[in-house]
């Protein structure tokens, strides 16, 4: 296929890398001219702009880091973009903007479909993301092999926001189990073990995560790399927070976790990976 993609970051290189390797002929644009640059080496061409990006396009991907970003891209395209063409949103932003956006390209006979990863950059690079897409049955089985290049799982939520509102759950749950995760290696050194061998103990039975398993030996060596940004989760905890209120709906959980990302972005941590809020329960866990 010829396909658009918008978004080079630490998710967009990869996932696009996947749509390369698959046989399709992709155009990159990325704010930041070298990122997209990077992706020639692998095949890609760069364009100049975002209009030139997804000019002629089957399929026009977007991938990046908020909503407003999002509504900008859509802006910039949106004279350019033609009946029949599918334009994907694969950026974790507001439920409510995806339902504005969807109708605004339907009134020109444009598909659009939401559909927000998880898995990270190692699942990024693997093809191993779980993709949670909201819209069009007809236009997500069209887009369905280029999501099997990227992803391990790929399900229909619903009608256009549904993969946004799934891909917030997702977040509720991420995050609590991270908290989890955190918390046990710092009981664990605490009572004087081997936080790796607990690790490797407890992550085969019922208390065993992703978190756990991916990002515990991350926390116990010290190494805050990132695979996905605090300032990110920060960013989709807000989005949780902002559609909780439009329920009506109280979680604790989810306050727990937003103050601690805060608190780890106060400590210098907002460009460091997730497990980073090790670092703020270090500051708070050890009683004087």
């Amino acid at each position: 296929m010829e396909i658009g993609w918008i978004g080079t970051g630490i998710m967009g290189a990869p996932m696009a890398r996947r749509l390369i390797g698959g046989g399709n002929r992709v155009r990159v644009f990325n704010r930041s001219a070298e990122r997209a640059r990077a992706l020639a080496a692998d095949g890609a061409t760069v364009a100049s702009d975002a209009t030139a990006c997804v000019a002629g396009a089957e399929v026009v991907f977007i991938m990046v880091p908020d909503t407003p970003d999002v509504e900008a891209t859509v802006a910039k395209i949106e004279a350019v973009v033609k009946a029949g063409q599918i334009v994907v949103d694969m950026s974790t932003i507001a439920p409510a903007a995806e339902r504005a956006i969807s109708v605004r390209l339907k009134a020109k006979g444009v598909e659009y479909l939401d559909a927000p990863v998880s898995g990270g950059d190692v699942g990024a690079r693997d093809g191993t993301l779980a993709i949670m897409v909201g819209g069009d049955a007809a236009a997500f089985e069209r887009a369905r092999p280029l999501f099997e290049l990227m992803g391990k799982r790929i399900t229909h939520m619903g009608a256009s926001g549904a993969g946004q509102m799934t891909k917030l759950a997702n977040q509720i749950a991420v995050a609590l189990a991270l908290e989890a995760a955190a918390e046990a290696i710092k009981f664990a050194n605490g009572g004087g073990l081997d936080a790796s061998r607990v690790v490797e103990a407890i992550g085969a039975g019922a208390a065993g995560s992703w978190q756990l398993s991916n990002l515990g030996p991350k926390i116990i060596a010290g190494d805050y790399r990132p695979g996905f940004f605090i300032k990110l989760i920060r960013k989709d905890l807000r989005l949780v927070a902002d559609a909780a209120r439009e329920s009506g709906l109280a979680l604790p959980g989810l306050a727990l976790m937003a103050s601690m990302f805060n608190a780890a972005a106060a400590l210098g941590h907002d460009l460091d990976g997730t497990q980073a809020v090790a670092a703020a329960l270090d500051r708070l866990a050890d009683v004087k």
